[in-house]
């Protein structure tokens, strides 16, 4: 195969998390605690917004995912803001040279509703990785009352990105 110059081309990425509800855990999304009687169980705070933002990204440098660079193993983690972990990928975006395009994930949940939330979500993401909001895309969807999601007993995330390097 031809050695071909890609460092123009974008380079795309897939995460997905999923979480079980669990009681005695705040709800946090996208670095936004959300009231609910119940969260997302999890090592960390759980939050499968940017659990699957961070392995998109990682996938698309192709620097690993999230389980790699914070196991679950790891006591430093127990706990942890997801906000910080983000901030980490991105410093390794950063290291790398590489530039987000933009970014679209999806929360996968019956409820509850997030839309009063989905601007601060936006905000903290994009103030986070150093981007523009106009680049940053959240959005909900439910699994119409199927499987454990639309049982509510969990809910999951998809985040798709876009990188090019500099």
């Amino acid at each position: 195969m031809p050695n071909v110059k890609l460092l123009k081309h974008p380079r795309i990425g897939f995460g997905f998390d999923v979480h079980r509800f669990a009681s005695g855990r705040k709800l946090v999304l996208g670095g936004v605690d959300i009231p609910f009687e119940k969260g997302l169980d999890g090592h960390s705070d759980a939050d499968i917004v940017l659990h699957a933002l961070m392995d998109a990204l990682l996938g698309a440098a192709a620097l690993g995912d999230i389980g790699k660079h914070f196991p679950d193993t790891d006591t430093r983690f127990k706990g942890i803001s997801s906000l910080k972990l983000l901030k980490f990928v991105g410093d390794l975006l950063e290291r790398d040279q590489y530039s987000i395009v933009n970014l679209d994930i999806t929360v996968v949940m019956e409820r509850p509703k997030i839309q009063p939330y989905v601007e601060q979500m936006r905000t903290n993401i994009s103030s986070t990785l150093g981007i523009s909001n106009d680049r940053t895309s959240v959005k909900a969807t439910t699994n119409e009352g199927l499987g454990f999601i639309g049982q509510g007993e969990g809910a999951a995330a998809h985040a798709v990105v876009s990188l090019v390097k500099r």
